[in-house]
């Protein structure tokens, strides 16, 4: 169980990044949900740079994350949610996007099979949500779900949107970040095709401390610092960013293993328009092999090996809760 008092993170310092309110609160939610914080401690981001972001991933690609979710969306609501991304995860996660008001038009990035987007739908009309994600396979799913009859379904690139800007009242992603190239690039998309005071909210991992989880989760995907969300956010020009910590209810908040969904962040476009951070040419584009084949095949299958460990992980702690007197620490 979480103390009382949030635990800060960080320290406030000064860059060219501006000032960013990092800060934990207590969720509204009952104490059965331990897991759940946002951040509230004010901190201007400097500590990105300190690692390469751009550094060779197996799965953080795009053709690499298209084949190896060709095979994974056949089971995927069934194997990968159940141990990362729950239900009272995804309502915990969606509260700081203030999906409030059926008026509300909502993009769904990233959506896959429709999970999230359940949750969207929730408070939000089908009719006024959007899903988009690269994977046609992962699409197929949320189509035949009937809860998201008359969700405009669409395949698409999440760093380079097919919306004009200022489009939609709320931005939402959830566990796509981890296979962007370019991150940075991904989270300006999300600054353009919202509407002025609306709010994008990022739903994704978080780096692990111990020293075998961290091996596994930095050649297989990209798992982000929070520090490296809040610069992003701040760089591509929201405001008011903040940071919740979700996680399964069994791991007891710990996070030294890294999440798969541990965090949800949120930031608020302050004006309308495009972002202010100007970037180059993308990286890579969705349907285009980026390496020789026998290359692809090698980082398809080291990737998915490396995965593995994030599947047998869940496991191992849910067993441990079970197992660990409640007053050790986990």
């Amino acid at each position: 169980m979480l103390a009382a008092q949030p635990k800060t993170v960080g320290k406030r310092a000064e860059t060219g990044c501006g000032r960013a309110n990092f800060a934990f609160q207590r969720s509204a939610r009952p104490l059965q949900r331990p897991f759940t914080q946002i951040v509230r401690q004010p901190l201007t981001v400097s500590h990105a740079a300190e690692r390469d972001i751009s550094a060779p991933r197996l799965i953080q690609h795009k053709n690499e994350a298209y084949w190896f979710y060709a095979g994974l969306s056949q089971v995927y609501d069934h194997i990968v949610n159940p141990g990362h991304w729950t239900e009272d995860m995804r309502e915990d996660a969606l509260l700081p996007a203030k999906l409030n008001d059926p008026k509300l038009k909502v993009v769904d990035v990233g959506g896959g099979t429709g999970f999230t987007t359940l949750g969207i739908v929730k408070t939000i009309p089908p009719e006024n949500v959007t899903l988009i994600d690269q994977s046609p396979h992962q699409l197929a799913k949320a189509k035949a779900k009937p809860a998201l009859k008359g969700v405009t379904i669409l395949e698409g690139d999440a760093e380079d949107l097919p919306f004009p800007a200022d489009s939609f009242d709320r931005y939402v992603s959830a566990g796509s970040i981890e296979y962007w190239p370019e991150p940075q690039r991904g989270i300006r998309e999300a600054y353009r095709v919202v509407k002025e005071g609306g709010v994008a909210c990022v739903i994704g991992p978080v780096h692990p401390t111990f020293w075998l989880s961290r091996f596994f989760a930095d050649v297989w995907m990209l798992f982000p610092k929070e520090e490296e969300y809040m610069e992003w956010f701040t760089k591509a020009g929201f405001t008011d960013v903040k940071i919740t910590r979700i996680g399964p209810q069994w791991y007891r908040g710990v996070r030294r293993h890294g999440l798969i969904m541990g965090c949800s962040v949120t930031g608020v476009k302050p004006k309308s328009g495009d972002s202010p951070l100007q970037l180059g040419p993308k990286a890579e584009a969705s349907g285009r092999l980026n390496s020789n084949p026998l290359s692809f095949l090698l980082r398809l299958l080291l990737g998915t090996a490396a995965g593995f460990y994030y599947f047998v992980l869940p496991i191992y702690m849910y067993v441990k809760n079970l197992v660990w007197p409640k007053s050790w620490p986990m």
